[in-house]
């Protein structure tokens, strides 16, 4: 858990800084996430593999016009300053209904920042979800062995 601060500052946690400015000089993108009621942020080199693939939809198909104006729309750059700290726009922060404790979770390419009290419920349900579902497994899921 991390704590944006009155400004609307995220501290990304050190273990995390170096890596980032190695990989990406501290430029990062945040945007919504089309399904979950958290915000996507990006090193700037993984985002830009999104915006190409953005890019080779249509924009005269509904549905693939509708993501690349929901991603692209609220895609937000944030550098983060020599503090380690990211300036998240306060209408990403009203949509993810963030307001003072972050959840900054890894996801392989990005993080995904929530609510902490969203982010519990998220896991309740997910846990839930797996333990009463009826459904087969796929083969990828099958084949993950923790």
């Amino acid at each position: 858990m991390v704590n944006l601060d009155s400004k609307g500052r995220l501290a990304v946690p050190t273990r995390y800084r170096e890596l980032l400015n190695e990989g990406s000089q501290g430029q990062m993108v945040c945007t919504i996430d089309l399904h979950q009621p958290c915000l996507l942020l990006y090193p700037l080199p993984q985002w830009e593999l999104i915006e190409k693939k953005l890019s080779c939809l249509s924009s005269i198909n509904p549905a693939e016009r509708r993501v690349q104006r929901l991603l692209l729309g609220h895609a937000s750059e944030c550098q983060m300053d020599n503090a380690g700290r990211l300036l998240l726009a306060s209408t990403l922060r009203q949509h993810a209904g963030l307001t003072k404790a972050v959840m900054l979770v890894g996801q392989f390419n990005k993080f995904e920042l929530w609510d902490e009290q969203t982010w519990y419920q998220q896991i309740r349900q997910d846990i839930d979800a797996e333990q009463s579902t009826l459904q087969p497994l796929s083969e990828r899921l099958q084949d993950l062995s923790l």
